[in-house]
């Protein structure tokens, strides 16, 4: 081996190790459990529509000295699934510094011939017209402390593929009625047990999501919403950033309270990692996508993209955070490298 090739590769292998141990020291300064050790909760109802919500938020220890301002996050109810059973995922999220809105949709869907607790785009609309009217009340828990200008949508099996068709800003029969216009407000999304798809035809839907970064959040023993389609949608999530974080061991109800709460969607499946363990899981995971997203938080975006995975043995990720170069750009980092290591040689 020639001097200039050893110490290339010893540049190289220097290189790796000091990256790897600024990934480690990264990894080891951040904690991802939530910001907030407390939060407050209430009961309100949307005035557009009736339906009843329960509203969390973060409550942090000094409230009247510091200057606070927490994001929206609607959570959009699987088929069926009463608000009450998301409390425990819900307060979790909030303490991550956000107002999450859980509302209970009823209405009749013809085509299923049945009524129930139903999730639409509609509820966008409302439920961020709701806080912002809120944010004005004398009496609001609240007042002041909300920022009605950013909305990241969370969702669970029938809610996320309500979500993900606002995040595509189409209007899609069963979920959407009437026609729907994304609200400038909405910046990201996090769905668990959820795709989106033709339900006529079967066939996957392209989500163009115009650089709103986009999770979907996978039990790995989901009987209900299959894994293989949580892949299939991520594939069709066109721009990223965007990330598949499976949960190993949790099935379809890995977000309520219990497994299999009242509804006609049970999962045949039992779960192989506790209850509690999985609802914390993915909270933790919504909570700090969100805020990679939502808040810019550099920390929560090295743990979701890069740190989190090797550091959560419950979790295995698949994300992307930049688009793919075009063929030209790479082939011309092609030739590119190939002068470089011509030019090498012949010095």
């Amino acid at each position: 081996m020639t001097k200039l090739k050893a110490l290339s590769v010893a540049s190289a292998s220097a290189a790796l190790v000091l990256s790897s141990t600024v990934q480690t020291a990264k990894a080891a300064n951040f904690n991802p459990a939530p910001i907030y050790q407390d939060f407050g909760s209430y009961s309100t109802i949307i005035s557009r529509n009736n339906d009843l919500a329960d509203i969390y938020f973060p409550k942090p220890k000094d409230s009247q000295t510091e200057n606070n301002s927490f994001p929206v996050a609607l959570l959009l109810q699987g088929a069926n699934v009463d608000k009450s059973s998301y409390s425990k995922y819900a307060s979790i999220v909030a303490r991550y510094g956000f107002v999450v809105v859980v509302p209970n949709r009823k209405r009749t869907i013809s085509q299923f011939g049945r009524t129930g607790l139903f999730a639409e785009t509609s509820q966008i609309d409302n439920v961020l017209a709701q806080i912002k009217a809120e944010d004005l009340l004398p009496n609001s828990p609240i007042k002041g402390i909300v920022n009605t200008d950013k909305l990241a949508l969370l969702g669970h099996s029938f809610g996320g593929a309500v979500g993900l068709s606002a995040i595509a800003n189409t209007c899609i029969p069963l979920i959407c009625e009437g026609s729907f216009e994304q609200p400038d407000e909405l910046v990201a999304g996090a769905f668990f047990g959820a795709n989106l798809r033709n339900q006529a035809t079967q066939e996957f839907i392209p989500i163009n999501n115009s650089k709103i970064p986009t999770a979907l959040i996978q039990g790995t023993r989901d009987g209900v919403a299959l894994p293989f389609r949580a892949e299939r949608t991520y594939d069709n999530i066109q721009n990223p950033p965007k990330a598949l974080i499976s949960i190993l061991g949790a099935n379809h109800y890995g977000i309520t309270n219990t497994n299999n709460p009242d509804g006609p969607f049970s999962d045949p499946n039992n779960p192989t990692i506790p209850q509690e363990v999985a609802v914390e899981t993915v909270a933790r995971w919504s909570g700090l996508f969100l805020r990679a997203s939502v808040l810019n938080d550099k920390k929560a975006f090295d743990y979701v993209y890069s740190t989190g995975d090797a550091l959560d043995k419950n979790v295995k990720v698949t994300s992307q955070i930049k688009s793919v170069p075009e063929t030209s750009f790479i082939w011309g980092l092609g030739f590119f490298s190939i002068g470089i290591l011509l030019w090498k040689r012949k010095k």
